[in-house]
């Protein structure tokens, strides 16, 4: 069973990985990084801890299979997507970087779609009741 508290641990570690490569490019002003950074924070960072306080909001959701294909997906993707994007700044990496961004992204926009899907299956103001 996946819950919200999943995700935002996750989230959390994006947030510390994000920050760590934002002042390792800020000491050694190497911002040629500023994409991949860009994204360990958004993708990372701030959409895994969204999804997880909606999921904490509405556990049925977060519960439901598709919640669980969600965070597979999502989460199985991500790491691969992200390190394609440090890749791409190495040369003779780009043909093997390509490989790892439409594997990894594909997981990942799969993932967004599901949770998308379910968020309209399976988020109701009616389970906000309890609070």
């Amino acid at each position: 069973m996946i819950v919200g508290s999943r995700w935002i641990k996750l989230a959390a570690l994006y947030f510390i990985i994000g920050i760590g490569i934002g002042l390792h490019m800020s000491a050694t002003i190497q911002l040629n990084w500023a994409a991949a950074h860009a994204h360990v924070n958004l993708v990372g960072w701030a959409s895994t801890a969204i999804i997880g306080l909606v999921y904490a909001v509405y556990p049925k959701a977060g519960k439901s299979t598709l919640g669980t294909w969600t965070f597979w997906l999502y989460n199985i993707g991500l790491p691969f997507l992200l390190a394609s994007m440090f890749m791409v700044q190495i040369p003779g990496m780009l043909n093997f970087a390509h490989i790892f961004t439409f594997a990894g992204g594909g997981a990942l926009a799969l993932g967004v779609i599901l949770f998308i899907i379910n968020v309209f299956v399976n988020v109701h103001d009616s389970d906000l009741d309890t609070f």
